[in-house]
Parts: structure tokens; C-alpha cells; sequence
């Protein structure tokens, strides 16, 4: 997929909550915004609703303008906004759903029936596939996305419940991250690619500074193998990117690995 220049949105913020860490992240391109808003009162997903406005539309007019989203934030939820914006900036230019990746220690696939904590942000895969809590879509005028259209790895840190969940489902489940390189959906067709990359994929070994630490998990030079590859391919049109925790990175190693893996996953 051709595109112009990569445009860059920082929304800093993990759900409902600023990160002035996260905000302090130097500028990764000239083409690069800070979206800081006052969030209203009400429920987290309610509060956090402006935000994902905001992404969905800087999303949407990036495609429309032949350029490619870059959208980093603090948690996964603002994936679906990447996604409700591509599929509006498509709409004429594309026949078909695009295919979704999600990168993830965690399935992000409870439900208030399922999850152990009660934490919205483990619930964001399950949410855009039609399952559960859905303000966000509802919010977003998003209908459901496919589950066959969305490939998931590594997943190495489930709960049962949500475990049993995606083996149910549709959803297209790779234990291995480098297998994404040879699966039908990737390597067939003309689909344009949405990369949703939650940087605790990455063995801790190599980026520690998480929220949710799982141990063991791709090393970095594995997950650089994996972009080179998708890269490769040029129909990558959007990438989402849920932070690692700035507050736990004194040394910035885990920032270093991270937006180095992001630089080759845009092909450099």
C-alpha cells in the first residue's frame, strides 16, 4: 500500500488517566500531534470517549489523504479507534474488511462476564469483535469487526475463561509471532494491514518497563524479524502502539527497544 508520509498521534494516557511521562515522549517525525483534552465526567468509558474520537478522526483523515496513522498511546482500547478510523478512511477505496494484528502478551478478550479483575483494558479485543462492553463502538458508530479477520499472537498470559473464549471463536490465534509471516491472510490478496502492537509482546528480558509483566515471549531481535517481514509486504496502512510504562524506564531501555522495533515495522 502506497502511501505519502506517516502521520504520528500521541495520546497520552492509560484509559481515563494522563501520563505526563508518556506526554514527554520526544517527537518521532514533524508530522507528529499531542492530543491532551479535558475529559468530562462519568464512567471511565464515557470519560474516555473524546479521546477516542479524536484518534478515529486523525486516523480517518491520514487515509483519506494517502498518508499512513501512527497512533501511540497508553493502553490497547484506543486500538479500536484506530480501527474505526481506517475503516471509514477506506470506505469507497477498498473492497472488503482489512486485516487486523494484534500483538499481545494478553488476550484482551474478557468480558464483564469473564475477567477475574474488572479491568476494562483487558477487554478491547473482545470489545471490537461485537463481545461485551461495547460504549466504545457504540460511541464510534463502529459496527462489529470480523473475528476472521483478525490474526492474534502471542497471547502467552491468558485467563482460562477468556482462554476458552478465543479458542471458541473465529479469531485466528498464533502462538508463535513469526508464523504471522506465512498465514494466508498476510501473505494472499490485497487487504490493507492494521498493526496493533502492545509492546509487552517483547520478552521482558529486553523491555521490563510494563504494567502487566509476562514472562518469557518473543526477544526483540524476534519481533524485529516479524516487522521486517511485514513490512515487506507494503500493506501495512495503520499501526496502533500501546506504550510500556515511562514511569519504570529510568534508563529508557525499554523506550529505546520499543521505538526501534516501531522504526522498522514502518520499513526503516
Amino acid at each position: 500500500m502506497m502511501v505519502s508520509e506517516d502521520r504520528f498521534l500521541l495520546t497520552p494516557w492509560f484509559l481515563d488517566q494522563f501520563s505526563p511521562e508518556l506526554a514527554a515522549l520526544p517527537p518521532l517525525s514533524e508530522q507528529w500531534e499531542i492530543h491532551q483534552p479535558g475529559l468530562p465526567a462519568g464512567s471511565t468509558q464515557q470519560r474516555m470517549l473524546p479521546l477516542m474520537e479524536a484518534i478515529a478522526s486523525f486516523t480517518a483523515c491520514a487515509i483519506q489523504d494517502g498518508a499512513r496513522p501512527i497512533s501511540l498511546a497508553g493502553d490497547c482500547c484506543t486500538a479500536i479507534a484506530v480501527l474505526a478510523g481506517l475503516r471509514k478512511g477506506l470506505t469507497g477505496r477498498t473492497a472488503g474488511e482489512p486485516v487486523l494484528i494484534w500483538l499481545d502478551a494478553h488476550g484482551d478478550f474478557n468480558t464483564w462476564e469473564t475477567t477475574p479483575s474488572g479491568f476494562l483494558g483487558g477487554m478491547p479485543l473482545a470489545m471490537l469483535v461485537g463481545r461485551g462492553e461495547q460504549t466504545f463502538l457504540e460511541g464510534l458508530k463502529m459496527p462489529p469487526f470480523p473475528e476472521d479477520h483478525v490474526l492474534f499472537t502471542d497471547g502467552r498470559d491468558l485467563d482460562p475463561p477468556e482462554r476458552a473464549a478465543l479458542l471458541a471463536s473465529q479469531v485466528h490465534w498464533l502462538t508463535d509471532p513469526l508464523s504471522l509471516l506465512h498465514h494466508p491472510l498476510v501473505t494472499s490478496g490485497e487487504s490493507p494491514i492494521l498493526v496493533h502492537f502492545d509492546t509487552d509482546i517483547i520478552n521482558p528480558l529486553d523491555a521490563p518497563a510494563q504494567g502487566y509483566l509476562a514472562p518469557g515471549g518473543p526477544r526483540a531481535e524476534d519481533v524485529r524479524r516479524l516487522f521486517t517481514g511485514l513490512a515487506a509486504t507494503g500493506k501495512i496502512a495503520a499501526i496502533s502502539l500501546s506504550a510500556w510504562r515511562p514511569h519504570l524506564d529510568a534508563e529508557k531501555q525499554t523506550q529505546k527497544v520499543c521505538l526501534s522495533l516501531l522504526q522498522t515495522l514502518r520499513g526503516g
